[in-house]
């Protein structure tokens, strides 16, 4: 416990995309009693999609410059996309090097959906992707690559030129276009991308499916409030989806 008027558990940072509406409001509905959340926001290209994600990973240590002497007990990169184009390997490498240099731990969104999976046991995934094509077709080999059986996926109709378009995303257009995907094997579905608002759709398709849902910004905060040793309650949303989930699977 710190003793400081705002933030008495934890102070975590979160790096958001330049243009994404959706991180700060859903990392606010599942902070934790005690969690301060302090925003930064990433810096790329605003004309070339790649070129814009990979800019927010080489540009993070400007980015977390700015939060100068704030008293953060760890950072949550809110991008899930820059994993999938630049790999694992040199995404968490370089979180590494920066959190050696700033002296707090700085936690991916493909790295915090990873800890979720392996938390509850699941190897089998679904995953919905809410990018163009090509970027969709990264993320179903990234998890491949990292030892997770895709075992069905789907991404919803984009913009090919513009991986932005997924903030046009409504929560009621993920189960719309949950349709093609078979599910009779999958373990977990994943909802990839943290510009995509997932808070609203999760508990109902979650019952519904009777599987885990999870999302990029879900297990993003989740990871970040766990590191920093914040006890979650039965009333924060992610203590139910992922310790419920938990026990469910193991009995």
């Amino acid at each position: 416990m710190h003793h400081r008027d705002y933030g008495s558990a934890a102070c975590i940072g979160v790096a958001v995309p330049q243009a994404n509406p959706t991180v700060e409001p859903e990392f606010q509905a599942l902070a934790a009693d005690g969690v301060s959340i302090l925003t930064t926001r990433l810096q790329g290209s605003r004309t070339d999609s790649r070129n814009r994600l990979v800019g927010y990973l080489d540009s993070l240590q400007h980015t977390l410059e700015a939060y100068d002497t704030a008293p953060l007990d760890a950072v949550a990169f809110a991008c899930t996309g820059v994993s999938y184009i630049v790999g694992d390997e040199h995404c968490e490498g370089a979180l590494e090097r920066l959190s050696g240099k700033f002296g707090y731990p700085i936690i991916s969104a493909a790295g915090a959906i990873r800890l979720a999976l392996k938390h509850l046991g699941i190897r089998k995934i679904a995953v919905f992707a809410p990018y163009p094509e090509w970027l969709s077709k990264l993320s179903y080999d990234y998890w491949a690559k990292a030892g997770f059986e895709v075992v069905a996926a789907a991404c919803a109709p984009m913009d090919p030129s513009d991986t932005r378009s997924v903030y046009k995303i409504r929560s009621g257009d993920i189960e719309a276009n949950l349709g093609v995907l078979d599910l009779a094997t999958a373990e977990a579905l994943i909802l990839t991308g943290t510009g995509m608002p997932t808070l609203k759709a999760i508990p109902g398709l979650s019952e519904r499916l009777g599987l885990p849902v999870l999302s990029s910004n879900l297990c993003l905060a989740w990871a970040a409030m766990t590191r920093c040793g914040v006890a979650l309650s039965p009333g924060n949303m992610t203590e139910p989806l992922f310790s419920g989930w938990s026990q469910r699977l193991r009995q």
